[in-house]
């Protein structure tokens, strides 16, 4: 088959690789309809997080079950399926409690590469939900969509504690931090306030339910949500970049019992512990666990309710990742989606 490879800093192939197969009777197959380049692919693409030679890229899938192990029970052959990019069994206490991407025996599907024509996903039971039925093609991408940056976008809000008639500020606007906006919107925020410098990024906010943009970042970013809540700050903060002055950014900008949600993946992040201590803010993030969301956005999405298919402004063949990863480098694109 073919697949994504990253042979090292800015150097993407589409390479031929062996086609997966079943390794453990708890394995499924599935055949890619849709998969995308993630905005965390770019830490390892810049060279910023250091790879250890070539590496399959790509942990966000969409598709149709070709082959399931002999203990799999709840997908089929046929089945159109979205799984999150963290396996979990769903049986352990952590699965039981929601946090299914820390799992006590959690596998990364990314390992797998799922920017390629098949991938091999472990845990199936616990990891995939099917769809009602075979989707139109419209609904991929929205589908695509809730395997992460919907689903981490979604545990921003939740984690962030987003409810009815409150105030959020979103820290990025990248597709998870657009994808926060919508979901803030679906939990009833009353005011929704999007952190972006770019047009189309602030435009796209504002169709998610953005009800205002703040243009500032760092110190300046945080005075004007201090001003634009009575001096307050904002009851729930969503933190989706990852960066140190993000981090601090979303802290700040949050009232004193507060909610902060931080899926941003972190780097040379480090938090001040006396500012933090008399901040006297909420915080919860990491790695989202997507299946817990799956069924409820997957019938938001099969009903029209939410189209956050419209993250993806970019579509290539995968032949052409290269140019995927290189338009989101240079910000030409928000995020790309690949036809296997």
């Amino acid at each position: 088959m073919r697949g994504v490879i990253l042979q090292g800093p800015r150097d993407v192939r589409v390479e031929q690789r062996d086609d997966p197969g079943i390794e453990q009777p708890t394995d499924a197959v599935i055949r890619l309809a849709a998969t995308c380049v993630c905005g965390s692919d770019l830490w390892p693409y810049r060279g910023i997080e250091p790879i250890d030679g070539p590496v399959p890229m790509g942990h966000e899938y969409a598709g149709v079950v070709e082959e399931t192990g002999p203990e799999v029970r709840n997908v089929k052959p046929g089945d159109f399926v979205i799984g999150s990019f963290m396996a979990s069994d769903g049986t352990c206490e952590i699965c039981q409690a929601g946090y299914q991407s820390r799992c006590a025996h959690v596998e990364y599907v990314g390992a797998g590469g799922a920017q390629a024509e098949y991938l091999r996903v472990p845990l199936a039971d616990g990891t995939l939900v099917a769809t009602s039925g075979q989707p139109d093609d419209s609904l991929v991408p929205s589908l695509l969509a809730a395997s992460d940056v919907l689903g981490t976008g979604w545990f921003g809000a939740v984690a962030a504690n987003v409810q009815p008639g409150r105030t959020v500020a979103v820290v990025g606007d990248g597709a998870v931090g657009l994808l926060a906006v919508l979901a803030a919107r679906q939990l009833g925020a009353e005011r929704i306030i999007a952190m972006s410098r770019h047009e189309s990024r602030q435009k796209l906010a504002l169709a998610f339910g953005a009800t205002d943009i703040v243009t500032e970042r760092g110190d300046g970013g945080v005075a004007q949500i201090k001003e634009m809540t009575g001096g307050y700050g904002a009851h729930s903060v969503i933190e989706a970049v990852g960066t140190q002055e993000s981090m601090m950014q979303a802290i700040r900008s949050a009232r004193p019992g507060g909610h902060v949600g931080y899926v941003g993946v972190a780097h040379g992040v480090q938090l001040p512990g006396e500012e933090l201590f008399y901040a006297e803010v909420h915080l919860l993030g990491g790695p989202a666990p997507v299946r817990r969301f799956l069924p409820d956005l997957i019938r938001r999405i099969e009903s029209r309710a939410i189209d956050p298919g419209r993250v993806f402004d970019l579509t290539l063949p995968l032949d052409q990742a290269a140019e995927g990863y290189r338009a989101m480098d240079e910000r030409r694109a928000i995020k790309t989606l690949l036809c296997p």
